[in-house]
């Protein structure tokens, strides 16, 4: 019985607040319309949030699965070699399945007719019974298929099989053409599965448990047996380096270790902070947004003032009234979730797809990001919460009346009490003061943009094209073979109008690329089995003449230095700083790659010259210590190793915008290559901002979000402003009878406005100080307290907020003493 009166006393307050609402249209629109742009920009962020931290990665059992990492004093490293895979392999009594698979580098050159390269990664036989891949057709890799000299066989995905191969179903067995050369389709996978790192096409990836290779090109993951902790998995990884030590001793530190970490976080890796950070700004963008209608409804309560006493007169309990408000409060935002919703989704789509900002897992241009339970919990929660939230004040406030004093006055005249007007100048200053904090937010992270387009990277990146070949056959397993190409390519790309240099490298500059440790001739060894390292790079001699890279001392790489000629190598200055900080290097001979494979095992080269630094690891990161190798010096085996992880990378000089050769550019290349195809072709400005794009993502929504602020701050100033001018309006028709200027009240009005926007800016300054801290990690040249920052969005507020100000302040000084003394 008590449950139906309350649906029935519930459905009387819905049907009430409706018509409330649709009576005062101009208010609900207002106030639908601010709500909806704060809830739809939390719902936007948080559909991100939901999909890359708070969804299951899309694998069976996904809280088991792990990634198999190494670990040392500076974090750990997801990257790993055969032969420490192999030992991760043996700890059986802690994981179920265990594999290994690349990076997916080189593209898998589909040859024969109509050539093209496919997505491609090497896996280990497990790989696909680890992330719980289903098979629509055949099946996957065997053991034996996985070992070295295995039979060549492949496993396609669904949308290839569907795109290439137009769903036929008798390709389960057929032979296709990969790289010139044969291999059996086994199995095709259900389109449902999707790799990490994607893939069209799979082949096994046949490691050599003998191997004694220590390069670095591979990741493992592991699956928990049932009842194994995690806090077990890295006991036994933490007893595994101690055997793997024992076996290979020169090849970890002693700080090193292995250990395992849940596989969805280092997925997500350093996103989480950045998204949390976005999510935070957001709420202060519907904190500001709460507080405008709730100092609408304040004002709008002052017009209701009798109607309430009038209940409250005829029985009409202080509870019932509060819980009548607070329903029209709810409903309002309810239908303002209802839009933010649709304003959430599709915006952050738009934006995702503009600039995906480097997040994992939310897919192609946003393709992941999708309205799920979460998601509509959370904006149906938010908006419920938002009502209450910026109902709780008007409706205490309206309902604690004086029946007799306030059915004596007059309408307007019955809201100008003090306790109205304090409660509205302290959500101005609070709006205030969120504004100012999201602005601050915004204004280091554009000043940290401004210094990444700043930063000197160290080469010129204008008019240079970039194309990625994968040399696959027994032709190019050679390094004669690949230096080969790439004379040829060279004679025939620049002989094109508009070329003016081409050169071939492993890895772009600001995408990273291999280490490998150096040993100095003539120096003796203190620790270890080197005297340090650095980053290693292969190049043609045209390298430094395509990126307009400086030589410092000594030579450069001429055609000359070929495999017949002495070994040679380039270094940066960073390197030459390091090791002969007091000398000249150049002349001196190294030893690159020692103790890291037989592949990697060659004679000392001798220092011919020092290059300028070049930002290798990103905008943000100095110049690290960098050695470079003649690409027709590279010993057979690492050419060999290379083309199976990477795939060679020619760079295009220009004295035209570069992708308008093209065309020309790629039938040269096939020529050359004799029919291999090229991909992921960019220019190096497409590369510079690749490097930079999540830090612009993070800028763009901050700046959104702080504009949005912004403008609801100025609203909120102003709307206070004008309502106080209106209920002031007799009072200043007083003093200007009495002999008050124009001047004088308007001085008045915009002193009044101007306190409320100093207390908002100085509490604002001193909140900004302590939460950008949290924002340390995504900043670059700036400090979370920079001064600029702080100052000017201080001045750009406070002027702002005069401007918001001075207009009501001018209608107030033009009332005619007259007519506002008739004034009700």
């Amino acid at each position: 019985m008590a449950t139906r009166q309350f649906l029935e006393v519930l459905l009387q307050d819905l049907r009430y607040a409706g018509r409330m609402l649709r009576s005062s249209p101009g208010f609900t629109v207002t106030a639908i319309a601010a709500l909806a742009l704060g809830i739809g920009a939390n719902t936007a962020i948080f559909s991100v949030v939901n999909t890359v931290l708070l969804q299951p990665l899309a694998y069976p059992e996904p809280d088991r699965l792990v990634q198999l990492e190494l670990s040392s004093a500076q974090g750990n490293g997801n990257i790993t070699s055969i032969p420490k895979f192999m030992v991760w392999q043996a700890q059986r009594q802690v994981f179920q399945d265990v594999a290994a698979y690349d990076f997916g580098g080189p593209g898998i050159n589909l040859t024969g007719r109509d050539p093209e390269q496919l997505k491609g990664i090497h896996v280990s036989s497990e790989f696909f019974r680890l992330f719980g891949a289903r098979v629509m057709a055949g099946r996957t890799f065997s053991a034996e298929e996985d070992r070295p000299g295995g039979p060549p066989a492949v496993v396609l995905s669904g949308g290839l099989w569907r795109r290439r191969f137009g769903s036929d179903p008798s390709m389960v067995g057929r032979s296709i053409d990969l790289g010139g050369e044969p291999y059996t389709v086994i199995g095709i996978l259900d389109a449902s599965f999707k790799s990490d790192p994607p893939a069209e096409i799979y082949l096994p990836l046949k490691a050599d448990p003998n191997s004694t290779d220590q390069a670095h090109y591979l990741r493992a993951a592991a699956r928990l047996k049932p009842g194994v902790t995690l806090d077990q998995a890295k006991a036994a990884m933490k007893l595994a380096a101690e055997q793997f030590k024992e076996k290979f001793h020169v090849q970890m530190g002693p700080q090193e270790s292995f250990t395992a970490e849940p596989l969805r976080d280092t997925v997500v890796g350093d996103v989480r902070k950045a998204l949390l950070v976005l999510l935070g700004a957001v709420s202060f963008v519907l904190l500001i947004a709460c507080a405008n209608v709730a100092n609408l409804l304040l004002a709008r309560a002052t017009i209701r003032r009798r109607e309430i006493a009038i209940r409250a007169a005829i029985g009409a309990g202080r509870g019932r009234i509060i819980r009548q408000l607070l329903t029209e409060s709810i409903l309002l935002s309810l239908a303002a979730g209802f839009l933010g919703l649709g304003l959430g989704y599709f915006g952050v789509r738009g934006l995702l797809s503009l600039n995906p900002g480097g997040i994992p897992r939310v897919g192609e241009q946003g393709s992941d990001v999708a309205l799920d339970w979460r998601v509509l919990a959370f904006t149906v929660g938010v908006s419920a919460l938002t009502g209450v939230l910026f109902g709780l004040i008007p409706a205490f406030n309206a309902s604690r009346t004086d029946l007799n004093v306030t059915l004596k006055e007059s309408g307007l005249r019955s809201g100008s009490g003090v306790r109205q007007n304090k409660a509205r100048s302290i959500l101005v200053v609070t709006e205030m003061v969120l504004a100012l904090v999201l602005l601050v937010g915004a204004a280091l992270l554009i000043r940290t943009f401004s210094m990444l387009r700043n930063v000197d990277p160290g080469f010129d990146f204008h008019n240079i094209l970039t194309m990625e070949m994968s040399l696959t056959g027994a032709r190019f397993n050679k390094t004669a073979g690949v230096n080969q190409l790439v004379r040829e390519a060279e004679r025939r790309v620049e002989a094109l109008p508009g070329v003016t240099a081409l050169a071939s490298t492993c890895c772009l500059p600001l995408e990273g690329g291999f280490g490998l440790p150096l040993v100095i001739e003539g120096r003796p060894l203190t620790e270890g089995t080197a005297h340090g390292g650095g980053s290693w790079r292969t190049v043609s001699p045209r390298y430094f003449e395509v990126f307009k890279i400086p030589l410092i001392r000594g030579r450069m790489f001429t055609d000359r230095d070929d495999g017949n000629a002495p070994r040679v190598v380039l270094i940066n200055e960073v390197l030459a700083k390091q090791f002969w900080p007091n000398s000249n290097p150049v002349g001196q001979r190294i030893t690159i790659g020692k103790g890291v494979g037989p592949e990697f095992e060659e004679p000392p080269r001798e220092i011919i010259g020092i290059v300028g630094d070049v930002r290798n690891q990103g905008l943000d990161n100095k110049p690290d210590p960098i050695m470079y190798i003649p690409v027709a010096q590279v010993n057979d085996g690492v050419t060999a190793l290379n083309n199976g992880i990477i795939p060679i990378t020619w760079v295009i000089r220009t004295s035209v915008e570069p992708h308008s050769l093209s065309k020309e550019i790629q039938d040269q290349l096939r020529i050359a290559s004799t029919g291999l195809p090229v991909a992921h072709i960019r220019s190096m400005e497409q590369v510079r901002g690749e490097s930079t794009s999540r830090t612009d993502f993070n800028m763009t929504l901050l700046v959104i979000f702080a504009g949005v602020a912004l403008l609801l701050a100025a609203i909120g100033i102003y709307g206070l402003m004008a309502y106080s001018v209106q209920q002031r309006t007799q009072e200043i028709g007083i003093r200007m009878a009495l002999g008050a200027n124009a001047q004088d009240v308007l001085k008045m009005v915009v002193r009044q406005g101007m306190a409320l926007a100093f207390a908002g800016v100085l509490i604002g300054v001193a909140a900004a100080s302590g939460l950008t801290r949290l924002m340390a990690s995504l900043l670059y040249g700036v400090t979370p307290r920079d001064p600029i920052a702080m100052t000017s969005v201080a001045l750009l507020l406070v002027g702002v907020a005069f401007a918001a100000t001075y207009i009501p302040a001018r209608r107030a000084s033009r009332v005619d003493p007259v007519v506002s003394l008739r004034y009700e």
